[in-house]
């Protein structure tokens, strides 16, 4: 699944997508256990790939807090070294 398609998702459907994938990687890597031949070998690699995309999305923090900007000298209390001229 894309990345742009998961970030659309809610955090409920995110969870139940990560269960999902978790039981379905599972099942794969019994099949490869006990020496059957996966049908598709690139599924395993793609579930992985997504479930790390999810978990990262469920991670981040819900919106990101604003930035205040760092708060500016004036350029007459500034030295040429960048360092404050009083004492």
């Amino acid at each position: 699944m894309k990345f742009k398609e998961l970030k659309t998702l809610p955090s409920a459907e995110l969870k139940d997508k990560l269960t999902e994938l978790r039981k379905e990687l599972m099942k794969e890597n019994a099949q490869i256990a006990i020496g059957t031949v996966p049908k598709n070998p690139r599924k395993v690699r793609n579930a992985k790939k997504t479930i790390a995309k999810i978990e990262m999305l469920l991670a981040r923090p819900a919106s990101k807090p604003v930035q205040q900007p760092a708060s500016k000298v004036p350029s007459s209390q500034v030295n040429p070294k960048g360092v404050s001229s009083q004492k």
